[in-house]
């Protein structure tokens, strides 16, 4: 694969494989068949740390650069992408408090999440999905409190989270600049869970709709600035889109080694049909598209770590990465002939799996319209 690990991220690399070999890859078919949330699984993750990778070892994370964690980050999609997603929700709703939290919001992150929890990213709602300035969702400041009501929808550990990131408008006069960030822990009156997603993929992971009936928070909890929340928000989203391309790579990644695998031992016309150059080009295929994504991925995450932006690069990379997976593990499902289409075979569920990458953290559509604006300055 296409990276240059030190002897540290090997090592990581290997452990987080031989962990999700062992611990993870034996139940994925039935809690896929079951759609039902594996938080035992999820248990063995934490203690392992994969729920927090990136949070600053100072409030008890892992401590990783950004490429370290979307190496790992692939190794656990390619067993179970779901199970990545959960996972990679809490670095994205940390990003946001990275970006402009205060030392206490980030202790109280830390609080909840560390000894073993989830948090939600809680921005997209029905009629507020790539439109963030139809967000209806309010917060209203009174006194030393904020009353926030609304209700989110599509929002990845919404009815597992110990602790939300959540969008509201302060001033429903300015667009995405009157949309605010706060933190509001799972306790709080008024905040409940919705209807559960029971989706077409990604079934490990936790899908709700999560609602705010006039539920108050201390004006503390505000992050950073009123009016700055949308602003956070795509900022984090860059990060998170990385990460999302790490997870679709991760499943093209398992789907060609299923499909190069299998072509090696199916025997048609009296020899493997790897022999075959029709089969052995669509393999070849795969692999590029794959190691283009990777090293998409690679660029934008060099250019986060020198300070550069990226935010072009990202949606490159989450585009690039989300139809390479959609479009290997397809191919796979065609190697593999009709066993690929029956659930016997794990490329059908790769598949299923790919194609919520095209759809989250912004369609690839939206990523589409964010290259290019910067290319003609718009």
């Amino acid at each position: 694969m296409g990276y240059i690990l030190s002897q540290d991220q090997k090592e990581l690399q290997q452990s987080v494989k031989k962990f999700m070999e062992k611990e993870i890859k034996p139940y994925v078919s039935e809690v896929d068949e079951s759609g039902r949330f594996p938080l035992e699984l999820y248990e063995k993750a934490f203690e392992m740390g994969l729920h927090c990778l990136g949070i600053p070892e100072e409030y008890g994370g892992g401590g990783l650069d950004l490429l370290t964690e979307l190496i790992l980050v692939e190794e656990i999609s390619k067993v179970d992408a779901g199970i990545a997603d959960s996972l990679g929700g809490n670095a994205l709703a940390f990003q946001v408090l990275n970006l402009a939290g205060t030392d206490s919001q980030k202790k109280l992150f830390a609080e909840r999440v560390i000894p073993g929890g989830f948090a939600a990213f809680a921005l997209t709602e029905a009629n507020a999905g790539s439109d963030s300035a139809a967000t209806r969702t309010a917060a209203t400041r009174e006194g030393d409190e904020y009353v926030i009501t609304g209700t989110k929808c599509f929002i990845t550990n919404g009815g597992v989270a110990n602790i939300y990131i959540v969008f509201a408008k302060t001033d429903k006069e300015k667009g995405t600049k009157g949309i605010s960030a706060f933190l509001v822990e799972r306790e709080r009156p008024g905040l409940s869970v919705g209807k559960e997603e029971n989706k077409m993929g990604i079934r490990a992971s936790n899908t709700c709709e999560v609602v705010f009936d006039h539920v108050r928070i201390p004006a503390d909890h505000l992050i950073g600035t009123e009016g700055s929340g949308f602003k956070y928000a795509m900022q984090a989203l860059d990060a998170g889109r990385l990460a999302v391309s790490a997870m679709a790579i991760g499943i093209a990644q398992h789907a060609l080694e299923e499909a190069a695998a299998y072509a090696k031992t199916r025997v048609t016309f009296g020899q493997p049909i790897s022999k075959f150059q029709a089969i052995q080009f669509m393999l070849a295929d795969m692999d590029m598209k794959i190691e283009s994504a990777r090293q998409m991925m690679v660029h934008a995450a060099t250019l986060a770590a020198e300070g550069i932006s990226y935010t072009r690069e990202a949606a490159m990379a989450k585009c690039i990465s989300s139809d390479a997976a959609v479009d290997v593990a397809t191919d796979a499902i065609q190697v593999l002939g009709g066993y690929g289409y029956s659930r016997e075979y794990p490329v059908e569920k790769l598949l299923r799996d790919a194609k919520i990458f095209q759809i989250f953290e912004g369609t690839n559509q939206i990523q589409r319209v964010i290259i290019s604006g910067r290319l003609l300055g718009s």
